[in-house]
């Protein structure tokens, strides 16, 4: 049953907007800035309306705009109306604060315009009902990309990291386009759900993995996977609002390309086992490195890194419900974090440190893991009353394991013998509320994608050494974490913190193997 073509008109009127601005690249347009927010709460109201459609009509494609599937279809379903008010939503927020951040400042049109222009292509991917049509707005949000990180062209940084982000955008199109060639051939069409469906009754041919592998390669282009990371670290030359598309946005579409071909992913599970094995080592690598930048926007960067590569590992380990919630909430709270960022600098400047820092020592540290755990291991127990442990896969709990790890250290502070009972007390509660929120929301992400994802399969071999690994070194990271201050005046621990803080020097070495391409000036 065909659906109403009501989601297209979202990057429809982003579009108009675009090209209204596109009329005025080089003029100081406070009126274009406007219309273009006006266009972006029109996006939201449809992202809206389309949530209201699938309600009363249930998911299904809308017709096809074109013909022998080459064309315009939007997919309607629990991922895309999701992802569209999730777009929607942050576009409207940065196009907003643009506004007010650019206002009288020259060129303001152009940037206004190929922001709109961005998020138009987004939305487009985020909705498409065919191949043809995410692989056009996959190649053309990094294009507009490309042209917002240069928003500043005579900045070396900007045209560095526009460089190396041009570089791997490339890659991981032809890798794209190699999938979409693959998948048509193997599966007769270019219908997307359609795809899906075939594949989840595992009758496919050898083409079906090999475009899962180049699926899984294009994701972790975009996614900024180690070793590829470096770019992302690199874009603060770029306005504000940049920053914060780029990070709440358009670096999701990795993790969207693995959900919305989800079925496609189980038929190769080596390239899942490396998405893990990839994504689990950036988490941890990006978390480090985080912990020791001085400056608020670079320490957000990294952070991105790393939940990058925790959303490709709950990809890996066929996580997906909670690789799309966690593109909601990272989403949410990194538009925040970057738009907030300069106030939060004077915030924090301006309280006050009336004493010396409780620091745990081993046998706080030790109870705090011991004490995170039991609480983990008793919601979860409450949980299994209706719908807890009988029912979770042994990857979501290995995952709520990882997550409980954060929880602890948080937890070693509190129960250090110089923390006040408040701070002990506060500590306590943000336990039990993580590790309850975890066992609820992963059980509504999976309640609402039950028939669109397919259920995590039972682990192999492969699958439970993979999960050990991971729950063993993300646990001796935590504990190493907890125990840091203890030997921080180390002179070892000096020299770690530096090489750290250079991300291990891994970007400066791919900026060599590129021979100077990525640092020359355009001509």
């Amino acid at each position: 049953m065909s659906l109403n073509l009501l989601p297209l008109a979202a990057p429809l009127f982003l579009l108009l907007a675009a090209l209204f601005a596109s009329s005025r690249p080089g003029r100081r347009a406070p009126h274009v800035a406007a219309v273009a927010e006006r266009a972006a709460m029109s996006a939201l109201a449809i992202a809206a309306g389309s949530l209201v459609l699938l309600l009363l009509q249930g998911p299904g494609d809308s017709a096809l705009i074109g013909s022998a599937g080459i064309g315009l279809s939007a997919r309607l379903d629990v991922i895309s109306v999701t992802m569209l008010l999730l777009v929607s939503f942050v576009g409207w927020i940065v196009l907003r604060y643009s506004r007010t951040l650019l206002d009288g400042e020259a060129r303001q049109g152009a940037f206004t315009g190929w922001l709109c222009a961005a998020l138009a292509a987004v939305l487009l991917l985020v909705q498409a009902g065919n191949l043809v049509q995410l692989l056009g707005a996959w190649i053309a949000t990094s294009f507009a990309l490309h042209r917002l990180l240069l928003f500043y062209p005579e900045r070396i940084g900007a045209q560095r990291a526009a460089r190396k982000k041009r570089l791997f955008a490339v890659l991981g199109a032809l890798s794209l386009a190699g999938s979409v060639l693959l998948m048509s051939v193997a599966f007769g069409t270019t219908d997307i759900a359609a795809i899906n469906t075939m594949a989840r009754t595992g009758d496919v041919s050898w083409h079906a993995p090999a475009a899962a592998g180049l699926l899984a390669l294009a994701a972790l282009l975009k996614s900024a996977q180690f070793p590829t990371h470096g770019w992302l670290t690199e874009v603060m030359e770029a306005p504000t609002p940049v920053s914060a598309l780029l990070h709440a946005g358009v670096i999701n579409a990795g993790g969207f390309l693995l959900i919305r071909f989800a079925d496609v992913m189980l038929l190769a599970p080596g390239v899942l086992a490396v998405l893990a094995m990839v994504g689990g080592f950036t988490a941890l690598f990006g978390a480090l490195v985080m912990l020791t930048q001085p400056a608020v926007k670079t320490s957000l960067a990294w952070s991105t890194v790393a939940q990058m590569g925790f959303m490709i590992l709950q990809c890996g380990l066929a996580l997906f419900p909670l690789a799309l919630l966690h593109i909601v909430a990272h989403s949410l709270y990194k538009a925040h974090a970057f738009l907030a960022s300069g106030g939060a600098v004077e915030q924090v400047a301006s309280i006050r440190r009336p004493g010396p820092v409780a620091i745990p020592d081993g046998g706080a540290v030790a109870r705090a893991f011991f004490i995170a755990l039991a609480i983990y291991g008793a919601i979860g127990a409450a949980f299994g009353l209706g719908f807890g442990f009988e029912h979770k896969s042994p990857q979501s709990l290995a995952l709520g394991a990882i997550l409980i790890f954060g929880v602890a250290y948080l937890l070693a502070q509190g129960l250090a013998d110089a923390a006040p009972r408040a701070l002990t007390t506060r500590t306590a509660i943000y336990a039990t509320a993580a590790a309850l929120g975890y066992f609820a929301l992963q059980t509504v992400a999976e309640w609402l994608t039950a028939g669109v994802l397919p259920a995590t399969p039972a682990p192999g071999r492969l699958e439970w050494t993979l999960m050990a690994l991971a729950v063993l070194t993300f646990g001796l990271v935590a504990v190493a974490q907890a125990l840091f201050p203890l030997w921080a005046g180390h002179p070892a621990a000096a020299g770690l913190r530096v090489h750290l803080s250079n991300g291990l020097y891994v970007n400066a070495m791919l900026d060599r193997m590129l021979g100077g391409w990525s640092v020359r000036k355009p001509s």
